[in-house]
């Protein structure tokens, strides 16, 4: 089965993608969703972070994100200790779900694609452009983040150009129904592939 990675910097509209792509019935793994959902469930995990973080990366109710977040806000280093913890398990939940899918192709989200190394497990990769104005007001509107905040996970990212280069497929994310066009196109190149 084709694997198609899907990537860009945050706010670039890759979950509006994804759901453009469910539409035509491509079922979507969401790697940063599977991330905070593992980082939940797995005691491996949980231990590790708290031996990485303190006891105060879990509280009462799981992970304490807000506390995460303020560790490796602007702490590369810690964010990729925190990231070779968790992605490796991401990508062995990644396998066990692509072996019950029967679709022609599936999609792989994910926002560190390349940083995290899930790229070598993909046939093709599209990444997702969008202005720097429009990627920081979706997320300041989102999350309700400052704007140096937003500015400080993009400086951590992969550039656009960076992605593009290593990149089979992009789609400008501007206007949606423009975006929803080239999502239908790029559909049906893919299916061409998979005959």
């Amino acid at each position: 089965m084709i694997v198609v990675g899907l990537t860009g910097g945050i706010g670039s509209g890759k979950s509006t993608v994804a759901k453009f792509f469910n539409e035509f019935g491509i079922p979507t793994y969401e790697s940063d969703k599977e991330a905070k959902a593992l980082m939940n469930r797995s005691k491996v995990i949980r231990r590790k972070l708290i031996d990485l973080f303190g006891k105060r990366a879990y509280g009462r109710d799981g992970l304490n994100r807000t506390f995460i977040a303020g560790k490796i806000f602007g702490d590369k280093t810690l964010l990729d200790k925190m990231n070779a913890i968790v992605h490796p398990k991401v990508r062995s939940h990644f396998k066990r779900w692509l072996g019950k899918q029967v679709s022609a192709y599936v999609i792989k989200e994910a926002a560190i694609l390349f940083e995290s190394g899930a790229d070598v497990d993909c046939d093709y990769i599209i990444t997702v452009t969008s202005s720097k104005a429009d990627r920081i007001k979706r997320v300041m509107e989102r999350d309700n983040s400052s704007k140096e905040r937003v500015q400080s996970i993009m400086d951590n990212q992969w550039t656009d150009d960076m992605r593009i280069a290593r990149s089979d497929f992009i789609i400008q994310n501007s206007d949606l129904e423009k975006t929803r066009e080239q999502v239908q196109l790029l559909h049906q190149e893919i299916l061409s592939k998979t005959q």
